[in-house]
């Protein structure tokens, strides 16, 4: 049994994710941290094997490096704030725990990103719109962040700044438009719900502790 702690657990990410997690086979959700729900994060750390971290930009470091100094895994799936510090903890703590960063849990957006990074070989230059809900903190998603780093990484060329849109009825929403001479190639992902978020996240949890390395970034490479 994977005792599992919440953090962010009164937001719809964290909301959602104890759901999933109360109905998983094999977990058990031990602890529901948020400040709205009057529970620190050091009071659900003590009896738990997985920390997830949904929480907001500015205590999502702060909260997984905790974690991880008290020797519990860390799944992270809050953006908009520096992997490298977070890398920097997980590979230091001398805890034995690991630390899981994925910028996407939908596995339609990972298999987006993955299918980007093969076409910016052949059709490199493309541009990158992302669509999320009016309450998303940060601009541009972590999605389309990495989704850039893949494609330039391929040899691709983002042409613009990623284009971020907020607007009240979006979820989370992805289209990479590739052109070349005399054809365009669109590749679009789209997250109608938070339930589209839920598998990646529990097989998450169920690795992180696993995994051979300390910090590890991208669902890819639990697939």
């Amino acid at each position: 049994m994977i005792r599992v702690a919440v953090a962010g657990a009164s937001g719809r990410m964290g909301a959602t994710v104890c759901g999933a997690v109360d109905e998983a086979e094999g977990m058990e959700l031990t602890g529901r941290a948020d400040p709205a729900l009057g529970v620190g994060l050091s009071e659900v750390l003590g009896e738990a094997d997985v920390l997830v971290e949904f929480s907001t930009p500015d205590t999502s470091l702060e909260n997984a490096r905790a974690g991880l100094e008290a020797g519990v895994h860390v799944v992270v799936g809050a953006t908009g704030f520096d992997p490298g510090a977070l890398r920097e903890a997980a590979e230091s703590s001398g805890t034995g725990a690991n630390c899981f960063v994925a910028p996407n849990f939908a596995i339609g957006a990972v298999l987006l990103m993955t299918l980007s990074e093969q076409v910016a070989r052949h059709m490199p230059e493309c541009e990158i719109i992302e669509l999320h809900h009016a309450a998303k903190l940060d601009a541009p998603s972590g999605t389309a962040a990495r989704t850039a780093e893949l494609i330039e990484a391929a040899g691709g060329d983002v042409h613009q700044p990623i284009h971020s849109v907020r607007l009240p009825g979006l979820v989370a929403h992805q289209e990479v438009l590739f052109g070349g001479e005399g054809q365009t190639l669109s590749i679009r992902h789209d997250s109608i719900d938070r339930s589209s978020f839920m598998p990646g996240v529990i097989l998450a949890v169920k690795r992180v502790g696993q995994l051979d390395d300390r910090f590890t970034v991208g669902l890819e490479n639990l697939l």
